[in-house]
Parts: C-alpha cells; sequence; structure tokens
C-alpha cells in the first residue's frame, strides 16, 4: 500500500499564507501523479492541484481555477513528496486538505487511488 502523511494544516487569518507537506511511503510501487484535493463542510471533496511524474518540471499543471494564481503544488518524485504552498488565504478555502496519489504496483498497469487522512485548514476573516 501507499501511505500518505500530511503536515503542516493550521488556523490563520484571512491574507496569510500556510504551507502543507505530505510524504508518502510507497514499498512495491510507483507513483504516477501526487497532488492535493480539498473538502470543504457540507461540500464534495474538489480538486486543488495534481503533479504528474512525467511533467519534469515538478509543478502543477493540473489547478482549479478557484485557487489559480494563489496556490502552488510541487513535487518531488525521488524523494515522494508533494506540497502545496498557499498565499492570499481567504475564509472560503477553510476546509480539510488531503493529499492524493495514483499509483501501480511494480510491474502492473492497474491505477490506484490512495488518500492522506487530512490535515485541517481554517481560514478567519
Amino acid at each position: 500500500q501507499v501511505q500518505l502523511v500530511e503536515s503542516g494544516g493550521g488556523l490563520v487569518q484571512s491574507g496569510e499564507s500556510l504551507k502543507l507537506s505530505c510524504v508518502a511511503s510507497r514499498p512495491g510501487f510507483i507513483i504516477d501523479v501526487m497532488g492535493w484535493y480539498r473538502q470543504a463542510p457540507g461540500k464534495q471533496r474538489e480538486l486543488v492541484g495534481t503533479v504528474s511524474g512525467a511533467d519534469t518540471t515538478n509543478v502543477a499543471r493540473n489547478v482549479a481555477d478557484s485557487v489559480q494564481g494563489r496556490f502552488f503544488v510541487s513535487a518531488n518524485f525521488a524523494q515522494n513528496t508533494v506540497s502545496l504552498t498557499m498565499n492570499s488565504l481567504k475564509p472560503e478555502d477553510t476546509a480539510t486538505y488531503y493529499c492524493h496519489a495514483v499509483a501501480r504496483r511494480y510491474g502492473r498497469s492497474q491505477l490506484l487511488n490512495f488518500w492522506g487522512q487530512g490535515t485541517q485548514v481554517t481560514v478567519s476573516s
């Protein structure tokens, strides 16, 4: 299995910045995609941004419109880490943020989804 452990959540004021980090343990797996999703109370889980291991820049190309220009996702596939830098935070960014990975077992083609347990980010106005 792939285990994802997030860190860095907390309470901040509107306009401040926060950085989340995620480390993956992946014995026997190859990770193809890493990224972040979030879920606010009473809402569905939504994409924040993802990075493909095939993208040598390791910078997210798939980023939600609502966070474009404020949030930045970057990954280091050699170190099995992905981070989320959040700038100009707004109260509507309050949510539980989940680290996500798409991985496959060595020698297999089936893609599997893995999730972290989530870290809470609360932005006060």
